[in-house]
């Protein structure tokens, strides 16, 4: 990513912040020689010296078979259109361009795949308890019968990033 110096977000906290809030990551890896592309939700957990995320895919997603790669994780968050500044544009005698401002995260890391059942029930039931608690009526994983449940872990494997690398992008000031 084009990086200049007067955009760079300094600020760990704040990019961690925009992973909680703007959770889905475009998860790029190689296959093939080719770069392929996940849409991943991640939860950002504290841990080694830039953070760890976690998440899961199906199994018969061969993304977790690509364990091992060095990956990129971009995380979007809030970006809007930014027309030229009236004020400016007279000041400047129109020497003023509309531009877009964006924030955005990208994390990079050693791709890590887990299959340990407990593992994965344990992070299931923390990133459904975070992602229902504002529901009227949460629902739990525990709400499903434990042979659902059971089936349901044997048909994903969970995914681990150990951020490695973290850099954030804050352009301007969206208003979204």
């Amino acid at each position: 990513m084009y990086l200049p110096t007067r955009h760079r977000q300094h600020d760990p906290q704040a990019m961690h912040a925009l992973i909680a809030r703007h959770a889905l990551g475009v998860l790029v890896t190689i296959e093939d020689g080719l770069p392929v592309a996940d849409h991943i939700p991640f939860e950002f957990a504290e841990g080694g010296e830039h953070g760890l995320l976690r998440g899961h895919v199906a199994r018969a997603n061969p993304l977790w078979r690509r364990a091992g790669q060095q990956v990129l994780v971009v995380f979007r968050g809030p970006a809007a259109y930014a027309p030229p500044d009236q004020e400016e544009k007279a000041a400047s005698g129109g020497r003023v361009v509309p531009s877009w401002d964006y924030h955005v995260v990208h994390a990079r890391g050693v791709l890590r795949a887990i299959e340990d059942p407990a593992w994965l029930l344990d992070f299931l039931r923390g990133q459904t308890h975070h992602h229902e608690a504002p529901q009227a009526q949460p629902w739990s994983v525990d709400d499903a019968p434990p042979a659902y449940i059971d089936g349901m872990l044997k048909a994903i494997v969970g995914i681990e990033i150990a951020i490695e690398r973290i850099d954030g992008k804050w352009k301007g000031a969206p208003s979204t």
